[in-house]
């Protein structure tokens, strides 16, 4: 049987392989390099496996706008003024049927080498998710290899219409695109758009700023945002089955699964209608979706049939505020249950391409703050955890590359290269000798936590039983710096305790008599518990009348296993 604990290992492939020690501010592609997908030999991606990943999401595969001219293959150009950063953002797609070539060894035989990059990926015994990104794409969006017998995206649009069902973009009649911000860019010519379209972020009219996605363009699924938004989804629109196209070509890659960017901006009734068409070609392909609106989240779910979606305003947020001292530890448990039972089918994390490193001064200041939330958002249910590349080594963010400023964020716009990984591949031996103590302690509790999501039958397959309501106010437990919960399969029990205080504390935990009936503990004055994370054992008693005593150190947890 399979272990259902899935862990997700995202890598912004561009920055993974990049060996560059001296990167400059806004530097292009030849002064600063770029990794490529060869970088991810059999041995990264057995070191990665090694951490726990059961899944690598490689974030930036599919063609995106960019400042390099790969014009003499056959690639367009891009208008510099539409690329934010000289690498650009994975976000603006410009063709959804090929590979960026930043990432091939040889630019011709970039799709070859992505596929051979599943391949390996499969061989050394992880799965592969990608983005597909739904909402928008580039302003100059263009496929160069467009498979026969389709058309390109809004090469059939009605440009006299602001909304048309069958068009694919949203257009502002008669107007010239005049956006709040300097259209040259870099070249000696502005850009021009005529007539105007609506911008990503449902900016409809001609005139996006700096802060808007201006460099992205909406696609029309249907919806008459300018008209209360009503919907003309019978027949299906020209959109709809353009992207189930686009759906069935990547997943005929050999893939796993799809990363769904912005999914809650494309209606949900898109995706009732295109998953199980793509689930039935392809049985086991994942789901994955990033909403932010939980008066939504049961609608993706129940209708949209996603598999998973992005825990960020409920426990990410939460723990970030608890890590960082603004929120109490019983915050915790109003999150998970604010959820209803769709915990699931929820995706845990404490760092992504979009929110910044724990390590970084914009939130812990420090690597080891986050580790009792890594410990509760990874142990917590049965639900997938994702960790992002370089977090496992506290990796803060503070650099200053270019279009992405100093904000605690590693790159998604510029040619990077990312210290910590830099220092962890070491030109590919990955033998650890580049880093330093810290880095590589904080790499072997993340080994140990992810690896024990695997292992632990009570963690993958278990119940969970949250004891915060019967410790508030306790003698010896602080509610609002420590969290505790109990997880049980069969014979095996967990007592799981986290300590989000800055000094090592002793404390007792009270186990109400509800949780002896419910999850069946024999009660014991005493029984051998191992610490899963240290190895080290200590006698501890279970009864619902006398209080659980342990002690855990700062910034710390422990995982006791009780064979009962």
């Amino acid at each position: 049987m399979e272990n259902n604990k899935i862990i997700i290992y995202q890598v912004f492939t561009r920055l993974f392989g990049n060996n560059n020690s001296h990167c400059v501010y806004n530097g292009d592609i030849t002064e600063n390099g770029c990794g490529k997908m060869s970088d991810f030999t059999g041995k990264a991606l057995q070191e990665i496996k090694k951490l726990g990943a059961t899944h690598i999401w490689y974030t930036g595969i599919i063609e995106h706008a960019t400042h390099t001219d790969y014009s003499q293959y056959s690639i367009r150009k891009d208008h510099p003024a539409m690329v934010k950063g000289k690498a650009g953002s994975p976000y603006a797609i410009k063709d959804y049927y090929d590979v960026d070539p930043d990432l091939a060894d040889k630019v011709p035989n970039r799709m070859k080498e992505f596929e051979n990059l599943v391949t390996r990926t499969h061989r050394n015994g992880l799965k592969v998710l990608i983005d597909f990104v739904p909402n928008h794409v580039s302003r100059e969006y263009h496929s160069d290899v467009q498979p026969e017998g389709t058309s390109q995206l809004g090469a059939d649009d009605d440009t006299s219409k602001a909304f048309d069902p069958n068009n694919n973009f949203y257009y502002i009649p008669d107007t010239e695109l005049h956006a709040l911000f300097d259209m040259k860019g870099s070249a000696p010519e502005s850009y021009h758009e005529y007539p105007a379209k609506a911008t990503g972020n449902n900016h409809f009219n001609a005139d996006p700023t700096i802060t808007d996605w201006y460099e992205t363009v909406k696609l029309n699924y249907g919806v008459d945002y300018q008209n209360g938004g009503s919907t003309h989804f019978d027949p299906i629109p020209n959109t709809w089955t353009k992207m189930r196209d686009i759906l069935l070509f990547w997943a005929s890659k050999n893939i796993d699964g799809f990363r769904c960017d912005m999914a809650e901006m494309v209606p949900v009734e898109f995706w009732e209608w295109v998953i199980p068409q793509i689930k039935k070609e392809y049985p086991g392909i994942l789901f994955i979706a990033e909403v932010y609106n939980p008066a939504e989240y049961r609608n993706y779910i129940f209708r949209g049939k996603f598999d998973y979606l992005y825990d960020k305003v409920g426990l990410y947020d939460t723990l970030r505020n608890v890590i960082c001292g603004y929120d109490s530890a019983k915050a915790i448990t109003r999150s998970w249950q604010s959820l209803g039972g769709i915990e699931k089918h929820m995706l845990n994390f404490l760092e992504n391409h979009d929110e910044q490193r724990i390590a970084s001064d914009y939130f812990a200041g420090s690597a080891r703050k986050g580790i009792p939330g890594l410990i509760a958002s990874a142990c917590m249910n049965t639900n997938p955890m994702m960790i992002y590349f370089g977090q496992e080594f506290g990796e803060p963010g503070m650099d200053t590359e270019g279009f992405s400023g100093r904000d605690g964020r590693t790159t998604i716009f510029d040619y990077w290269s990312v210290d910590s990984i830099r220092k962890w591949r070491n030109h590919g031996t990955f033998d650890g000798k580049m880093l330093n103590d810290k880095q590589k302690e904080l790499k072997a509790i993340y080994t140990k936590v992810l690896n024990l999501c695997q292992k632990e039958k009570a963690i993958y397959l278990g119940h969970f039983f949250d004891l915060m309501y019967a410790n508030e106010n306790g003698w010896k437990f602080n509610e609002h710096k420590q969290y505790t919960f109990l997880r049980k399969y069969e014979k095996e029990l967990l007592l799981i305790v986290v300590n989000f205080d800055s000094y090592p504390v002793d404390i007792a935990i009270n186990i109400p008599s509800h949780a002896f009936d419910y999850l069946q503990i024999p009660q014991a004055e005493s029984y051998e518990a191992v610490d899963l994370l240290t190895g080290e054992k200590e006698m501890i008693s279970l009864l619902p009348y006398k209080a659980t005593e342990t002690s855990v150190k700062d910034f710390n947890g422990k995982i006791l296993k009780v064979k009962l």
